[in-house]
This record gives structure tokens, sequence and C-alpha cells, in this order.
């Protein structure tokens, strides 16, 4: 655990951006808590390759930092939004997916009020056509439609990679569905996946 404070992020396999408010999101979310000490290490580590996990308002953090485009809004419903949603892993080669495949239909918690991903149509089409896009908001039988889209995100985008795939921020919550006691398992094999792709 590293307090944000701090400058320097410890020798690591992988940094995580947990879920959460910070700075109790006066401002926009995760925009002041993208100016904290630590984030000027967290950078540069991911610059230089180390793997960065951001989740919810982790992934908010990562947009205000500048380490993946794009910015989350308010939901288009304006309201606070805490269910399961059905996602559609879009590509599994990548350290984060390994475990799932692609095209799979996933279940997965959201508790949000500021996930509504906006990107231009520029940048859009750049994310689109570089493999970017990591999940997105579907229907169970893995259709796409504004009607399986609950924040009112574009093209359904759920979560983003960065240019070279060892960036990826997700709104919704694996961590919390990684157990039956949970309710489910379908965010265990994102962890998986990390633990195998750091242990070769």
């Amino acid at each position: 655990m590293v307090w944000h404070r701090e400058t320097e992020v410890p020798q690591s396999d992988l940094i995580v951006l947990p879920g959460g408010f910070s700075y109790g999101d006066y401002l926009r979310s995760g925009a002041m808590a993208a100016h904290s000490p630590i984030m000027k290490d967290v950078i540069k580590k991911a610059n230089n390759g180390t793997p960065v996990l951001g989740i919810c308002n982790g992934f908010q953090v990562l947009t205000e930092a500048g380490l993946l485009p794009g910015v989350l809004m308010r939901n288009a419903s304006l309201k606070f939004i805490c269910r399961d949603v059905t996602l559609k892993v879009e590509r599994n080669d990548t350290l984060f997916t390994k475990n799932y495949k692609a095209g799979q239909v996933i279940t997965i918690p959201i508790a949000h009020h500021d996930g509504n991903y906006y990107a231009d149509d520029e940048m859009l089409a750049r994310l689109e056509g570089e493999g970017q896009v990591a999940f997105r908001y579907c229907a169970a039988d893995g259709s796409v439609s504004d009607e399986s889209n609950p924040n009112g995100s574009r093209n359904n985008i759920a979560g983003i990679y960065n240019e070279n795939g060892r960036v990826l921020g997700l709104m919704p919550h694996p961590e919390r569905c990684d157990d039956p006691q949970l309710g489910g398992t379908d965010g265990k094999p994102l962890f998986e996946s990390i633990i195998t792709a750091l242990s070769s």
C-alpha cells in the first residue's frame, strides 16, 4: 500500500489504482488525485513499462493523469448506478485478458456516478482501430446497443488500454466478483491473467 502523498512506488510488478472516491470528487472525478505527489512516479513507471490497472475511480485518475485518453463524465441518467452489468471481452491477447475468450460475455458489478466514457470522434476511431477497447457494455447475448449501456459511454466502452496494452482502465469492479461468496467469479480471470503473464 502506497499513500498518495508519497513520492515513489517501490519496485513492483504491477501498480493498481483502486476504486473509491478521491478528494470527495469535488472537482471532476480523479482530477485532484491525478496531481497527488505519487502520480509522478506512477506515470514514470507506466511509461517505462510497468503494468498499471485502474478500476473505477482509478480509471478516472488514469485519464486525468494522461495515461489513458478520454474522460469520464457524469452518467447520462445523472444518477449513481450500482448493479451487475454484462460486458463483452473485446480481445484476449493482453496481459489482463489471457484467461478470457475474445467475445466472451461476463457479468461484473458497477458502482459509479461518473462512468460515462467520452472521447471525440477522432480519438474514438483510433481506439477502435488500434484495438484499445478492452471491455464493452452489452446484453446477455453479446449484442451491443443503447439499451445495454448503463451510463451513456460512447460506443458502450467500459474499459480501455493505452497504446501498448500495459495500462488498463475500467469502470466495472472485477475485484467484487472473484469469489462465489461475492455472487460470482467473472472478475477472477482478470487477476489470474495478470498473475500468469507476470509469472512467465
